[in-house]
């Protein structure tokens, strides 16, 4: 037995002894939450009694506030190099920053948050997601007329601005539920300013941390260029989308066309996006050689000079040549294997990538083809592919694809200084998994666990900037109900403008 063995068997049943003791605190988090959340609530009704100007760059006031809080006795997952794995961790979190990852913290006055029983990870990170169309969920694919891009093309053309702020609004929901703490929300029905700043306050509202690229509409003329003279605007005026720095933007450039050559754009158009993106400073990520159809983009990106610090969305079809252009570009990967599997796209080569040093990180893509928003199905799906491809159970193990999924996906958005790991100075984004549920209580080797076993409905807290967006399974700060019923209201109206079943 080795001493990780060892320290595990032990900290394994202080995990199961904790089961029944979980929750017992002197002062419990939900009464902290309560007490914390008083004045607030005080302040905003003597407000309205005497209005004030607001700052548009503050934080939104009805966010859970950033507190001072000690995660103790829990089995820690830094995924940070010289912390490791601590069986019996402890994590202090004071005004939204990791202050303490240790055996012993001393974290005097901070509200204590029992860990027995819990696994606690960084929250997940998302790269490349089209969120406005979780309003479409289901609604693809059992027939060749309403396929994904079809579907898509044709409500996506008559989606409104609310529309978009219920399908994101919707979409963080379930971000938030299952432990995704970082979004990549890739806007790509962006029809006017009003629709892009729709989008962003559906962001703001949730707390989540991410990057809002701005993209095409469905339908744009091939030969126009987005609407470049508002993207500036919402780059000049960023402060006020930011939410004091939870959100970044960029450009979801269509590069040549994306997965599909009758969508081919012309060069003085690609060019023009790009050459914005450069001089506005933003960072871009592009659809390339996704599809059989699509092979040679990522060659064409390289010859034209595009390929540096880009991140590339799906990959599925690159070829050794191209991979090792992706490497000496500096640009990174994000996969989507649901739905690359989903749309019969084919298998992306995520070893490959990881063998040439290149930053990957993994995909929600869109739950209008693949169902739902669950990393850890998608982390499961991943290594799945990888041992089915090499014939070989060990090809991948569960601690590296962990990785792509916190820290290496963090290194792939550029984001790896602040978030992606639990260490001291880095922002506080972490989940709690709950080891007492059916599907973990049994519990084996803890990254096995988390990538085999464990799925959505096992997170239990979810931290965000030191704020608590979930706790004991529940939301704090939204209204679950009423926003599924909202986007339920608009998918009916929805449907009923466009004449769709």
């Amino acid at each position: 037995m080795t001493d990780f063995d060892g320290r595990w068997d032990w900290t394994r049943r202080r995990l199961l002894a904790g089961a029944t003791a979980f929750g017992a605190t002197s002062l419990t988090l939900g009464a902290a939450l309560a007490q914390e959340q008083q004045q607030p609530r005080r302040k905003r009704t003597q407000a309205a009694a005497k209005p004030k100007v607001v700052d548009p760059t503050a934080d939104d006031p009805n966010l859970p506030p950033r507190g001072n809080y000690v995660i103790r006795n829990a089995y820690v997952m830094s995924m940070e190099k010289g912390i490791g794995d601590i069986p019996d961790g402890h994590v202090h979190v004071r005004n939204g920053e990791i202050v303490a990852v240790d055996e012993k913290v001393d974290a005097g006055g901070a509200t204590v948050i029992d860990g027995r029983g819990m696994v606690v990870l960084p929250g997940f990170v998302e790269t490349h997601w089209h969120m406005w169309n979780s309003l479409l969920r289901g609604m693809s694919g059992e027939k060749p007329d309403s396929g994904y891009f079809r579907t898509t093309a044709v409500l996506g053309a008559q989606f409104t601005p609310d529309d978009i702020y219920q399908g994101t609004r919707l979409a963080t929901v379930e971000a938030i539920n299952s432990g995704i703490t970082f979004i990549h929300d890739w806007a790509h029905n962006v029809r006017s300013p009003d629709f892009a700043r729709a989008d962003l306050r559906a962001l703001k509202e949730a707390g989540i941390r991410g990057r809002f690229s701005y993209g095409p509409m469905q339908g744009h003329d091939l030969k126009q260029t987005i609407d470049l003279a508002d993207l500036e605007k919402l780059k000049n005026d960023w402060a006020q989308y930011s939410n004091s720095g939870l959100l970044a933007l960029g450009m979801a450039w269509r590069g040549q066309g994306g997965n599909q050559p009758a969508n081919a754009v012309p060069e003085t158009v690609w060019r023009a996006e790009f050459e914005a993106a450069q001089r506005l400073g933003l960072p871009v990520s592009v659809h390339s050689s996704g599809s059989k159809s699509a092979v040679g983009q990522i060659a064409g990106l390289d010859k034209a000079g595009m390929l540096k610090g880009v991140q590339v969305i799906h990959a599925v079809y690159a070829t050794p040549e191209e991979i090792q252009a992706l490497k000496a570009a500096g640009a990174t990967i994000s996969v989507a294997p649901t739905s690359e599997l989903r749309i019969g796209f084919g298998l992306p080569p995520v070893g490959a990538f990881l063998d040439a040093e290149i930053p990957v990180g993994l995909s929600v893509d869109t739950v209008e083809l693949v169902g739902n928003a669950d990393m850890f199905g998608i982390m499961k799906t991943v290594q799945g592919i990888e041992s089915g491809r090499a014939e070989n159970e060990f090809k991948i193990p569960a601690r590296r694809v962990l990785e792509l999924a916190t820290i290496e996906g963090a290194r792939s958005m550029g984001i790896d200084d602040k978030v992606g790991s639990l260490k001291p100075g880095k922002r506080a984004d972490l989940t709690m998994v709950n080891t007492r549920m059916a599907n973990l209580g049994v519990f084996g080797h803890p990254a096995v666990m988390m990538v085999t076993a464990a799925e959505a409905g096992n997170v239990d807290t979810v931290m965000v900037d030191g704020r608590i967006l979930k706790k004991g399974g529940k939301l704090t700060h939204l209204n679950v109900d009423k926003i599924v019923q909202e986007a339920n209201d608009a998918n009916s109206a929805l449907r009923k403008r466009a004449k769709w079943w």
